[in-house]
């Protein structure tokens, strides 16, 4: 192995031993407290604020979400959509509930390679694929939703002009100026009421944001959980977040006030379709109708990226975490991060991002037939396919919690 894939090998380890020693000299405590061993120890926090997630509660933050339709940016559901958001962020108690504006002007319409979403050319990232099955395009054919009230309201037009999207803070104690940035776009196309693209991101980074922001949490570092939005075009969202607020990390504003309105970016965790992992297609191209029981949460980086080694060592500290939260399914690391809102960071600041599938093969091959189509509805899915989607929330609370050291306070 050259010496520098030795060097990188080594450092993961380290930090992958870290994260595990931690997470499980806590979990020792806390069952030593509970037999009585040693009272005076508290259970492990991030276990507690895992155990604050619900299956029904994040399938009715989906649903909710697909009350909008597919939320399509530059459209009044899309503008509906973040109202909605705001006001469960604020509902929620999370710190600095902003709507950041900016305005999106599309690009002469290029036509995408086979398998991209939108009119906007993408990043190459994904893996090569293999075989002679047919990339799948996005569904632009309104006929194909057989639903007359959600074809009329996923018929709104969409034009160039402002946009707006949500974001908040969960500020750390002790050091408020470094955060973690959790994300997912709130976004989708192809005519269906966008479910798991990508009701099923969003919804867990609302779900993290209710359970962080409970009076009785407190965290060293900061959270930033962000639902950015025209993601199905050329990431118009976090291209902006980028122009707007890259250069303000780390500036404590006012001076003197302990306040920072951006902390420095210590990493970023993407969310993008996390319900939909039954398996490769058979050689009749059906699809088994039901989760496979060898389902797993995809948690990838972009091996290319100027960042690389740091994203690598993020996404095994979400494995290890993995294996100590999740209660169901396994996760997957892979190198071919693409097609999502973490390519524009990915430079930047170490990123990751959780799907169902890998991108660039799986989900473009056709693995996921609901993929921007009429058939990503709400309905389609089963509580199998809501629990993948829950097990990348506990995974990712898991791993935040301890990154930025959370713990639950006791009452009086």
């Amino acid at each position: 192995m050259p010496n520098i894939l030795v060097g990188v090998a080594v450092r993961v380890r380290v930090i992958v031993v870290t994260f595990m020693c931690g997470a499980i000299a806590s979990l020792a405590a806390s069952q030593e407290s509970r037999d009585g061993q040693s009272p005076q120890v508290a259970e492990d926090p991030v276990a507690t604020l895992v155990a604050r997630l619900d299956l029904e509660r994040y399938k009715a933050t989906i649903k909710a979400l697909t009350q909008f339709g597919d939320r399509r940016q530059g459209t009044p559901r899309n503008q509906a959509a973040n109202t909605w958001i705001q006001a469960q962020l604020e509902r929620y108690g999370c710190a600095d509930v902003q709507r950041m504006s900016y305005r999106y002007a599309p690009e002469p319409f290029v036509d995408p390679p086979l398998g991209m979403a939108g009119g906007m050319p993408r990043a190459i990232g994904g893996g090569r694929p293999r075989g002679t099955r047919v990339p799948m395009r996005a569904n632009t054919d309104p006929l194909r939703q057989p639903d007359v009230a959600l074809r009329a309201l996923n018929s709104e037009p969409t034009e160039p002009g402002p946009r707006d999207q949500v974001y908040c803070t969960k500020v750390g104690a002790s050091r408020p100026d470094e955060m973690y940035i959790v994300s997912a776009h709130m976004d989708g196309q192809g005519w269906g009421d966008a479910a798991n693209d990508n009701a099923s991101g969003a919804a867990l980074v609302l779900e993290l944001a209710r359970v962080f922001s409970a009076a009785d949490v407190k965290t060293e570092r900061s959270i930033r959980f962000a639902l950015w939005n025209n993601e199905e075009t050329d990431y118009g969202g976090a291209r902006a977040y980028i122009a707007q607020r890259q250069a303000l990390q780390g500036r404590e504003d006012p001076p003197g006030s302990g306040r920072y309105p951006e902390p420095k970016w210590l990493g970023l965790i993407q969310h993008d379709m996390l319900l939909f992992d039954h398996g490769m297609p058979r050689a009749d191209g059906t699809i088994n109708p039901e989760q496979r029981t060898e389902a797993d949460i995809n948690v990838e980086f972009q091996r290319s990226s100027a960042l690389a080694e740091q994203s690598h060592a993020l996404a095994w500290l979400f494995q290890a975490a993995n294996e100590i939260y999740a209660t169901d399914y396994p996760v997957t690391i892979g190198n071919h991060m693409a097609s999502t809102d973490s390519e524009m960071f990915m430079d930047r600041v170490p990123s990751i991002s959780l799907r169902d599938n890998e991108r660039g093969v799986q989900i473009g091959s056709g693995w996921n037939p609901h993929w921007h189509q009429a058939t990503d509805v709400y309905a389609t899915y089963g509580d199998k396919d809501f629990r993948l989607g829950l097990n990348a929330a506990q995974t990712t609370l898991g791993a935040i919690g301890r990154l930025v050291g959370a713990t639950v306070l006791k009452p009086h």
